[in-house]
């Protein structure tokens, strides 16, 4: 049996599949802000948790706006979810710097980021401030995927995408 020794507690924190989450402001302005605090919370309704620090620009937008979109990451996208996170769009237009391709959400005022695989558009019906972050708890409205990765059922094949690894 391998030896066992204290580690931090927040090295015990593992997050799974980050997200770039898009939000658009009232007044027009587009932004993403990379996500690692992200999880299903619901079947039924289908729903999703992403966690924003309230400290960051994108914060205010989905606290105001009541809607995000939660885009999965690709090793391809990697520089991109490294400058989102890293750059405030306080202070520019981060996706306009890094020509990121998006369009109009389907059903949500928020862009969709069109180099992602899987966008999930949701509507916020709660929160939960949890310590750092506040957990915005999102109910799916529409999902828009690679047709390559879509089965007869709509199922999705999340094998076949090279997520980002942290």
């Amino acid at each position: 049996m391998p030896e066992k020794k204290a580690a931090a507690f927040r090295s015990a924190l593992n997050p799974k599949t980050p997200l770039l989450v898009s939000c658009r402001s009232k007044d027009g302005r587009d932004n993403a802000l990379a996500v690692v605090y992200a999880c299903d919370c619901s079947y039924d309704p289908p729903m999703i948790m992403v966690g924003i620090v309230p400290s960051r620009h994108s914060y205010s937008i989905v606290k105001e706006t009541g809607v995000f979109v939660a885009n999965l990451v690709t090793e391809s996208m990697r520089d991109a979810f490294f400058y989102l996170g890293s750059h405030s769009g306080r202070d520019e237009d981060k996706l306009a710097k890094l020509g990121v391709p998006i369009a109009d959400g389907s059903v949500v005022d928020a862009p969709v980021l069109l180099d992602s695989p899987v966008s999930i558009e949701c509507e916020v019906t709660g929160s939960v401030v949890t310590g750092s972050h506040e957990m915005f708890i999102g109910k799916i409205v529409h999902v828009r995927a690679d047709a390559a990765l879509v089965d007869a059922e709509g199922k999705i094949d999340f094998s076949r995408i090279e997520f980002l690894r942290l």
